[in-house]
């Protein structure tokens, strides 16, 4: 009886050690799992680009140099389940998140937008490449969308004038946009521009298109770097325009020269044969506007066109004595002893080509 009694308080006693044994173990194993969730698991801030399709080896590659502990990143994607949830993008890792909150963030989709900057960009090959090097998107992508015909007939582009629709300026978009999406953005921001500031009402009171203005305005560009003189020079092709004469601009002539050649050649001075190339860009055979804009013009050009100076010049012939402006005329006997000057000072500096 007493044998039985001992044993049955010895049971008992070790029922009682296995529970709060068990009790422990189980404290300390929550309190482990909550750690390895909710503690600090990132020791540098930084961003991480996840493109399209990565999978999640890709993305712990991408975010292993910003943690504490990689297996414990491991463990926390595999219990919330992101390790089928990946979303692409370019996102913010703030040092000291917990796996929960980085895994939570990268689940979300919540980026951070980017300011992507072009200007001067004188071709869409050179404005694809310069975006591309910005956003996910490669610069072939870009290129196919730009000049996808079903998109150019649609809003009555052609590949010449397509640049038309890209006004340099900064934008905000997420890194992972698509080539299609940036594409169809620029199209949207460039409807707004020519709401603003009654730039549509001002084309259409030079019987211009935007397009034309900002064929025009890429003209200006070509001719000037200085943006004080640019109304000057857009109200001279403006009274070219008006009198239905050539506007017998250098850079148009430079432009047809690299576009049927090499459009890496430096071409300092044109020469009289070079005003005699077949060319519909050439706008010493051709009357009017090129086909389309003979470089990225920025904001400036194209509200000198639209804002232009009221004047009665129609000739104009770089200065030697300002140098970077030029010097205009009304008449050709003015124009003729400017260009004499011009021709002799250019001579003098040894410049043939």
């Amino acid at each position: 009886m007493i044998l039985k009694t001992i044993s049955t308080l010895f049971s008992k006693l070790m029922s009682r050690k296995i529970y709060i044994f068990t009790l422990v173990f189980l404290h300390l194993l929550g309190f482990s799992i909550f750690g390895t969730i909710y503690t600090d698991n990132v020791k540098t801030s930084g961003y991480i680009l996840i493109p399209h399709n990565s999978s999640f080896n890709d993305v712990n590659t991408s975010i292993a140099p910003y943690l504490k502990s990689e297996k414990t990143f491991k463990w926390v994607s595999q219990l919330k389940r992101y390790r089928t949830r990946i979303k692409s993008g370019r996102y913010f890792i703030e040092k000291g998140m917990s796996n929960n909150e980085l895994i939570n963030n990268l689940r979300s989709g919540n980026q951070k937008p980017i300011t992507i900057l072009f200007n001067n960009e004188n071709s869409l090959e050179l404005l694809a490449g310069n975006i591309s090097k910005q956003i996910e998107a490669d610069s072939i992508s870009l290129l196919n969308v730009m000049l996808d015909s079903v998109f150019l007939n649609q809003n009555k582009l052609t590949i010449d004038d397509a640049l038309g629709i890209y006004i340099p300026n900064s934008y905000q978009f997420y890194w992972n946009t698509s080539a299609e999406k940036f594409r169809d953005k620029m199209l949207n921001e460039f409807n707004k521009f020519w709401l603003k500031n009654d730039r549509f009402q001002k084309a259409d009171s030079l019987n211009l298109s935007p397009l034309q203005v900002y064929a025009l305005a890429s003209i200006v560009q070509k001719e000037t770097a200085k943006v004080d003189e640019r109304p000057v020079v857009a109200g001279l092709y403006l009274n070219r325009l008006k009198r239905g004469w050539p506007l017998q601009a250098d850079p148009t002539v430079i432009f047809a020269i690299q576009k049927m050649y090499n459009k890496d050649t430096i071409i300092k001075r044109v020469l009289n044969k070079d005003l005699l190339i077949k060319s519909p860009y050439n706008t010493y055979l051709n009357k009017g506007l090129p086909p389309g804009p003979i470089a990225m013009p920025d904001v400036s050009s194209i509200d000198a066109v639209l804002n232009p100076d009221n004047h009665r010049y129609f000739f104009m012939c770089a200065s030697t004595t300002k140098m970077g402006y030029h010097e205009f005329a009304k008449n050709t006997f003015q124009h003729a002893i400017n260009a004499s000057k011009y021709q002799r000072w250019i001579s003098k500096q040894g410049i043939r080509r």
